[in-house]
């Protein structure tokens, strides 16, 4: 597994390795106690909005402790509470995107928070994010905050290291657009402390596994991309803060559209 010791280790090198394996782990960009503050804030809103909605894909719905798997989330939390829109634009967070996307100006696509519950959190099958949001150059990548520790026992995220290299695959798009023959044993166990932050382009494959532990598992999810890069589609324009600009400048003047 690949890692970065802290966000300001050689930028080159991380960009480096980023592109020769298609992810990289930034250990310690926010502090325990930050992760610790941004855990408790999520489980407060989402349980001060009362989301009743599971994002479970049909296609990863499985049985652990004997009860179906279930999962929280909320879109683009930084327009419920102004401490994530601060992360956004935390320049550990984008230096760090930046470099991947070996260009100064970084995009916000979306964000998404995770709450996988103890015992029966809902797993990822294995799948590319790009039949979502399809973009011409494909630099676009996600950026996953650790808010409190995710070893395998939780459910943490899984990464077939280079496997963005063979660029697009076909999906099924049956119970979700997954990769139902991908090879299980190419998927690596992403284990990650509070503060940690995986970083993946667009086109590595990734999953997640059941939290069957006694706790939640707490991530936020932010997708960026280059915004000189054009979408091929428009199934997300409704995205909101899409286009928002969290460092440099949008050189096309498509400021605010997808």
């Amino acid at each position: 597994m690949t890692t970065l010791s802290t966000p300001r280790t050689d930028l080159d090198a991380l960009a480096d390795t980023y592109d020769e394996q298609g992810y990289v782990l930034v250990k310690g960009l926010l502090t325990p106690e930050e992760a610790a503050e941004y855990r408790a804030r999520s489980h407060e809103l989402i349980a001060s909005l009362d989301r009743k909605d599971d994002p479970t894909w049909e296609a990863a719905a499985s049985v652990a402790m004997g009860q179906k798997t279930s999962l929280q989330h909320l879109h683009d939390a930084q327009f419920y509470d102004a401490a994530y829109t601060r992360l956004l634009t935390d320049p550990r967070f984008t230096d760090v995107a930046a470099a991947v996307l070996r260009t100064p100006d970084v995009q916000l696509h979306h964000t998404k928070m995770f709450i996988k519950p103890p015992e029966n959190g809902s797993p990822f099958p294995a799948h590319q994010d790009h039949p979502f949001f399809p973009h011409t150059h494909h630099r676009v990548a996600a950026a996953i905050f650790h808010f409190d520790d995710a070893p395998e026992v939780k459910g943490c995220v899984r990464i077939a290291p280079g496997s963005h290299r063979e660029g697009p695959r076909e999906h099924s798009e049956e119970g979700g657009f997954h990769l139902p023959d991908f090879p299980m044993d190419q998927l690596e166990p992403m284990e990650a402390e509070a503060g940690d932050v995986l970083f993946f382009t667009y086109l590595t494959v990734h999953s997640s596994g059941v939290n069957v532990s006694d706790e939640a598992r707490t991530t936020w999810l932010v997708q960026f991309r280059d915004p000189a890069d054009p979408p091929l589609t428009t199934q997300h324009d409704h995205s909101l803060g899409q286009g928002l600009m969290l460092a440099g400048s949008d050189p096309t003047g498509r400021a605010g559209t997808a």
